[in-house]
């Protein structure tokens, strides 16, 4: 039987106050503490790497099922595939290994282990390469990999990323799966082992291109199909708190109708920071309704 591996890398910081979400701050143009935006972003790493670990768990358990089903149907072995899941955690520099997996070591039991990881380089292409060629010498088969500022996310989106990335393995030449943030970024993006493909010109494009057409300019350059999912906002400036904000409250009453692990950690540091709601003015500026309502 082949065994699939599956890597979701984890492209993080360490927590550390004024050192993370600094456009939230006073540092720059936002209006928390360093210390506050630090604690949430704490949050979102948390919740975030547990959502990944839900998902995992079920794809884990949906594959086993599939391999028990194909055996009784008699299928034979060598064209079974069963899929194992691996939680990488990558972050930088190398001291900042240790104090992260303590971090979550000290936070208590997790569902399920993690690999910590250290990415170098001299620019974020670089440290992203890095982090993807130690995945793949470990011998991951496919690789689905994000931020951890990413409050929103759900586990149908980590389900559906690798979903799309077992339809590309076996395609010859392989393939990029990629998910856009709110800002003509990426938040989520992976290909298989045979995609001849990196980061090298997407982050520090130097054509002027945002990271969402770069990663789609250099796809065509190859000749390499890509598969779209759903957008996945994430956090760096005030606005997108705001709007994650509104998300963030809506996925923690939704979840249990749908069997989905919200992001619990986040919604309880907004509502300590007093930004679980988020109120706006009268808007005027639409277009007019006279004719239509009269």
């Amino acid at each position: 039987m082949r065994e699939r591996k599956n890597t979701l890398l984890l492209f993080s910081k360490l927590p550390e106050v004024g050192k993370v979400k600094t456009r939230l701050t006073v540092l720059k143009d936002g209006i928390f503490q360093p210390e506050v935006a630090s604690a949430l972003y704490h949050c979102m790493l948390f919740d975030v790497v547990e959502i990944c670990m839900t998902a995992m768990t079920k794809l884990e358990q949906e594959s086993e099922a599939e391999v028990m089903a194909l055996r009784a149907d008699g299928i034979p072995e060598d064209e079974i595939v069963r899929d194992t899941y691996e939680l990488v955690i990558s972050v930088a520099p190398e001291e900042n290994v240790a104090r992260m997996e303590k971090l979550f070591y000290d936070a208590g039991q997790w569902p399920r282990p993690m690999v910590f990881i250290c990415d170098k380089g001299a620019n974020f292409d670089e440290h992203y390469n890095h982090s993807f060629q130690q995945v793949w010498d470990r011998g991951a088969d496919c690789i689905l990999s994000m931020g951890a500022d990413m409050p929103a996310l759900h586990t149908k989106d980590v389900t559906n990323g690798f979903e799309m990335l077992h339809s590309l393995d076996g395609v010859e030449g392989g393939g990029i799966v990629l998910a856009p943030d709110q800002a003509m970024g990426v938040s989520i993006v992976g290909w298989t082992r045979e995609t001849d493909f990196d980061h090298t010109g997407v982050y520090y494009c130097q054509s002027g291109l945002t990271v969402l057409p770069a990663y789609i300019q250099k796809c065509r350059e190859k000749g390499l199909p890509a598969l779209y999912l759903p957008a996945v906002p994430d956090v760096d400036t005030m606005g997108d708190l705001m709007h994650n904000v509104t998300l963030v409250e809506a996925l923690n009453y939704c979840a249990p109708f749908e069997d989905n692990t919200p992001p619990w950690r986040t919604l309880q540091a907004l509502k300590e920071m007093g930004w679980d709601k988020i109120v706006v003015p009268p808007n005027d500026l639409h277009d007019p309704r006279e004719e239509i309502d009269k």
